[in-house]
């Protein structure tokens, strides 16, 4: 090693270093070269870009932090004509108080009279409970029917508050038999002593036991039938549909037991689920007052943003939410021509834990937007496939909360150059027997908003 580090022949040693050296310039030049010609080099996805005009491009945009507000609010009156599902008795909750329900039907002949001689044995009502809720072991509830003073019609809209007058001819304590809670019931009741005069009643005058639609027929000699249950300290709810069959066969209806002069017994039907639609609507009534103290809703229709919100079974109070912020961008005209890409409204749930479990949680809760001409409608993404899976409103139950997809109806507001569509939703339970309680405002975890949209 020390006689090559003093070697005097420099040459090799020399030529070595300049040949690196060498190496290092040509590299450093090629680079140089190769950097000067992909600079001059336009992106392929950018060529031509100066010669389009500016709306021929899109953006692409996402927004969450609109405000959402959220109102408890309650109307006595809602349309509740030609329902799926008729309600009877009385429900309470700590939180909402007391419910009552009533229905109202008429009643359809089950086949011609034979003009023959009868006499009435006995009356007996039929019922398809669709559920049963409340109602403590060994505990009798009673039921009652009256009949209507006015006709009802399948063509008239009817509300939860319609006054229903009634000719004071009823049918009392009507013993209901002892029922499963959360199931359905089939049963049988004999109507008590006064059910022959019902039947008697009902047959006083059989020419008028047919149909027409030229002159005043059965529909107008018995108008129909008022149902209530009576007030109880174990308060029960039922319900049945008196909505046309569609099994080919009544679940809901009265039979006279009669006999002629000779003995020969008979039947005759008088039907609530007829195929023949009958006319039906609901009556609701809501005592908020009667609720727990500590628990009872404290706002209701006064403005006040609370930190929880309500929705109530049997179209009691619902959550409204308005979306100001979806106001302000309406007004700006940068949001003229955009389409919507993603409009999600996540609400949370609240659980107490001991009446409010996820259990008991209402599921989907649905939404309407309303107009300025106060018709209210079902936001259209409800409706956008037969299972209702876009628009979701089915309650999470890893994350407690209620996912609402609305873009249909975002769209729907921003192409709204009338301005009829109100920036605002209505969040509501239609039937049902279960009430929910939503987070709001500036509780915790709070509604969210997210909107994502293209910008043309």
């Amino acid at each position: 090693m020390t006689r090559y580090y003093y070697n005097s022949r420099y040459t090799h040693r020399f030529y070595s270093v300049s040949h690196t050296i060498n190496k290092i310039i040509r590299l450093t030049i090629f680079s140089l070269v190769a950097f000067f010609v992909t600079s001059c080099l336009e992106d392929p996805t950018k060529i031509g870009n100066s010669l389009l005009p500016g709306s021929d491009f899109v953006t692409i945009k996402s927004i969450d932090t609109l405000s959402a507000r959220s109102y408890t609010m309650f109307t006595d009156s809602v349309q509740t004509d030609n329902p799926a599902t008729s309600f009877l008795g009385h429900l309470y909750d700590d939180y909402f108080g007391t419910t009552t329900a009533e229905f109202v039907s008429q009643v359809r002949l089950g086949g011609a009279w034979d003009g023959q001689p009868f006499v009435v044995d006995s009356v007996k009502l039929f019922l398809h409970l669709l559920d049963v809720k409340g109602g403590g072991v060994g505990i009798l509830h009673k039921i009652k029917i009256s009949e209507i003073a006015d006709e009802i019609y399948t063509n008239q809209p009817y509300y939860s508050n319609t006054p229903v007058n009634i000719t004071g001819y009823e049918v009392a304590d009507i013993e209901l038999p002892q029922l499963q809670s959360d199931t359905i019931n089939d049963i049988g009741i004999m109507l008590p002593e006064n059910g022959i005069e019902f039947g008697n009643y009902l047959l006083r005058d059989t020419t008028q036991l047919f149909y027409s639609n030229t002159k005043p027929d059965f529909r107008a000699f018995f108008k129909g039938l008022l149902f209530q249950m009576d007030p109880d300290e174990d308060p029960l709810l039922i319900s049945l549909s008196v909505a046309p069959s569609s099994l080919g066969y009544y679940s809901n209806y009265f039979v006279i037991f009669l006999h002629d002069p000779d003995g020969l017994a008979k039947q005759y039907y008088l039907i609530l689920d007829a195929s023949n639609k009958n006319a039906a609507f609901n009556k609701f009534s809501f005592n908020f007052s009667t609720a727990t103290a500590d628990l009872k809703i404290g706002h209701i229709n006064d403005g006040y943003r609370d930190t929880l919100s309500y929705v109530q079974a049997m179209n009691g109070a619902f959550t409204k939410i308005t979306l100001s912020g979806l106001a302000i961008l309406k007004s700006d005209s940068y949001f003229n021509n955009i389409a919507v890409n993603r409009a999600k409204l996540t609400v949370p749930a609240f659980f107490d834990g001991v009446r409010y479990i996820m259990s008991t949680a209402p599921s989907p809760i649905y939404i309407r937007y309303k107009t300025t001409e106060g018709n209210k409608y079902l936001v259209p993404d409800y409706n956008l496939d037969s299972y209702h899976s876009f628009y979701d409103g089915t309650l999470d139950t890893l994350n407690y909360v209620y996912n609402f997809n609305l873009a249909a109806f975002v769209q729907k507001y921003f192409s709204d150059t009338a301005d009829t569509i109100k920036p605002e939703l209505e969040l509501f339970l239609g039937g049902g027997t279960k009430n929910g309680i939503l987070k709001a405002n500036n509780s915790k975890t709070p509604i969210k908003f997210e909107f994502t949209y293209t910008k043309f």
